[in-house]
């Protein structure tokens, strides 16, 4: 997601001005591997490159080599730590081998304009590659409306729009096989999952380096907040939506409206509570379980006590029977983040938005959050006598 952040504005700027570039994607990797496959990189005709494709060693060499390797038509090539011929490494500093996709405007469009349309809208998205033979670039979508797939004389296959779409019914990448003109070829098919959104609930000091930290990401954020005096444009420049909240708007019930702060929350995004005011926070929490469906991740700011406190109001405002508000608050309890974020010994607001946003991110990626040193060990090699 935040290499799209970098790469549209570009791509755009280029076409505006019907510029030509290489788009350099990256479709396999073998072996350790900074960037996995679906890394993009954007290379400008004067020299200007958006997005990596490794881990800052082979981004140098792709755009000196990326022109000269297109001028035939799209290519795929193979870069590696060492090279075959010699001992100058000059790849992957990981050690692993990358496959990349090099492609300049014909083909590389349409992509370019279906990751706009998806980043945009925050849809999912499936790209259908072939990365062999006489088709090489050509693709099949599914998920957006592209208008064509670059070459008026090619028609996506069944097969290869078959695949698009089972991919984005299996959320899943995929490697294949595929028949075209009688000739097998092989596919990628990189499923894209929708961009993800954080809503914070306070506008308060400590919101802004979550802001940060957030966009750094490429996700989409919005800040919402009681209190104009702080939910302001100069404090928030870079939020994408900023709501002043109405508590007439918060009287959630049941049958109720979501607020207009919550018009565009979906249900892969996450949302923290964090206005530090009674009233607010119950309101927003309210709001937030009442919605159908929740969001991913909706984690609250704050002791675990208060918590419980807040959510025995939100049980009020939501009319729940006197008689099960308890049960009812420990159910919700069980599925918030309360206290959010992860146990990094945090305490100034920095850290602590490193700790929420460490969490949300592992809670929207299903990982472990444990040391790679431990879920990534190799074994020693055994020993000779």
């Amino acid at each position: 997601m935040a290499d799209l952040e970098r790469i549209l504005p570009l791509w755009i700027e280029l076409e505006n001005s019907r510029a030509d570039y290489v788009l350099a994607t990256v479709t396999a990797a073998e072996g350790p591997s900074y960037r996995k496959p679906g890394a993009c990189m954007l290379v400008a005709q004067d020299g200007r490159r958006a997005g990596t494709v490794s881990g800052g060693c082979l981004e140098a060499e792709v755009a000196r080599r990326a022109w000269w390797l297109t001028a035939s038509g799209v290519t795929l090539q193979r870069f590696s730590t060492v090279e075959e011929d010699g001992d100058r490494p000059y790849g992957s500093g990981c050690g692993g081998v990358v496959w990349l996709l090099l492609e300049r405007r014909p083909t590389a469009a349409p992509l370019l304009l279906a990751l706009q349309h998806s980043f945009e809208r925050r849809t999912p998205l499936t790209v259908a590659t072939i990365v062999e033979g006489a088709y090489l670039g050509r693709r099949a979508f599914a998920g957006v409306e592209t208008g064509h797939t670059g070459d008026p004389k090619f028609k996506a296959p069944d097969t290869l729009q078959h695949l698009a779409e089972l991919a984005l019914a299996s959320k899943a990448s995929m490697q294949s096989k595929v028949s075209i003109n009688g000739a097998e070829a092989r596919v990628w098919t990189d499923f894209r999952p929708a961009r993800p959104g954080l809503w914070i609930f306070g506008a308060g000091d400590d919101a802004q380096p979550l802001l940060r930290l957030a966009k750094e990401l490429g996700w989409l954020v919005a800040v919402a907040d009681g209190r104009s005096h702080l939910a302001t444009r100069d404090r928030f420049a870079t939020a994408d939506e900023l709501h002043i909240l109405k508590m007439e708007e918060f009287a959630a019930t049941p049958s109720a409206e979501a607020p207009a702060a919550l018009a565009n929350i979906r249900s892969q995004d996450a949302a923290v509570v964090m206005t530090h005011s009674f009233e607010q926070d119950s309101r927003a929490l309210a709001s937030l379980l009442a919605l159908k469906p929740q969001p991913a991740y909706i984690g609250v700011l704050g002791p675990q006590r208060r918590t419980r406190e807040l959510l025995a109001e939100a049980a009020r405002l939501l009319n729940k029977p006197a008689d099960s508000a308890n049960e009812t608050v420990e159910r919700w309890l069980s599925h918030l983040h309360a206290p959010t974020g992860l146990d990094l010994g945090a305490e100034s607001p920095e850290t602590i938005a490193l700790s929420v946003i460490a969490e949300i991110q592992q809670c929207f990626a299903k990982a472990s959050a444990l040391p790679l040193r431990q879920v990534r060990a190799i074994p020693p090699p055994p020993t000779t006598r």
